[in-house]
């Protein structure tokens, strides 16, 4: 219990409060704004480029690791997506929106949050392995269905080069790639700038966990139930379970490896299925739906695995 309310209270009691202030009229859509673009592009990128500075780097590519997060990953996707096949009768660009809610965890803003505060700065490398190639696996994945569902299939070339490009100008991903840089050449960073970067970098938390509270007050559940409740439990049981199983039971990794590769995996969905269903005008209503059921039934399952994976 003492696990539950230092570790997981205080990462929902912060989302809560934003929710609340956004809610009374308190904190406006133009604060948010404002507060989500020096968390996105200030203050966490400059939290994971010292982590990962400093981070002791394993001596070779742990493949396993991105195997057991990924293979879980996209074979939850595939079942979410056969389901939706099967039992909703789904085509397929909506099948892809489904697979982004069933797969893509909202890592940025209630993830990297919660992994830290749970397991300290160690799990920062796990952790950064696995974020370094989170969209560029998924999304391609997602877009590929959803392109194809709709017959309008982009040439390999412009794919290809959207996908660079949203790498190279993702904050995010650069201060990834920055701090392994430093770590790679054993280059230190001057107690100046480090003074600089510690302050900056130790409101990412609490800020990212406010706006991300704040945000939840702009969706609302609506169209059928049956489809959004389906995604939650793709996404906050069956995800974590079968990362779980391959994490442990066939690549038998290290228990922080272990922990930080489910504890990602058992995040609610990400804003990214809802930016998609905008996108395509496909699955709206029930990718909104799933993101706030998600983040809410994720308090309490996220609290038990909290309990389950930490060291006694």
């Amino acid at each position: 219990m003492n696990q539950i309310i230092e570790i997981v209270l205080p990462v929902f009691g912060i989302l809560a409060l934003g929710y609340a202030a956004a809610r009374a009229g308190k904190f406006d859509d133009a604060a948010n704004r404002g507060l989500a673009l020096f968390v996105f592009s200030f203050a966490l990128p400059l939290l994971l480029f010292r982590s990962i500075a400093v981070a002791e780097l394993p001596p070779e590519v742990p493949w396993s690791f991105l195997a057991a997060y990924y293979g879980g990953t996209l074979l939850t996707m595939v079942l979410a997506m056969a389901t939706g096949a099967r039992a909703f009768r789904r085509q397929l660009d909506e099948l892809g929106v489904m697979a982004l809610g069933a797969g893509f965890s909202n890592t940025a803003m209630l993830g990297i949050p919660l992994v830290l505060t749970a397991f300290g700065p160690q799990a920062a490398l796990p952790m950064f392995i696995l974020l370094a190639v989170h969209s560029l696996i998924l999304l391609p994945f997602a877009t590929a269905v959803i392109e194809t569902g709709r017959g309008k299939g982009e040439g390999v070339g412009n794919t290809a080069w959207r996908i660079l490009r949203g790498l190279v100008t993702n904050p995010l991903i650069l201060a990834l790639s920055s701090g392994l840089l430093f770590n790679l050449v054993s280059l230190r960073i001057p107690s100046v700038i480090d003074a600089i970067i510690k302050p900056i970098g130790g409101a990412a938390v609490p800020c990212a966990l406010f706006a991300l509270g704040a945000s939840m007050t702009r969706y609302r559940i609506g169209g059928a139930l049956a489809e959004p409740l389906s995604l939650v439990g793709f996404k906050t049981l069956v995800h974590p379970l079968l990362v779980w199983l391959l994490a442990t039971k066939m690549f038998e990794l290290p228990p922080l490896w272990s922990a930080v590769a489910v504890m990602l995996a058992a995040l609610p969905s990400g804003i990214t299925a809802y930016l998609f269903a905008q996108r395509y005008q496909v699955f709206v209503a029930s990718s909104a739906s799933t993101i706030l059921m998600s983040t809410a039934f994720s308090a309490a399952s996220l609290s038990v695995l909290v309990v389950m994976l930490l060291p006694s």
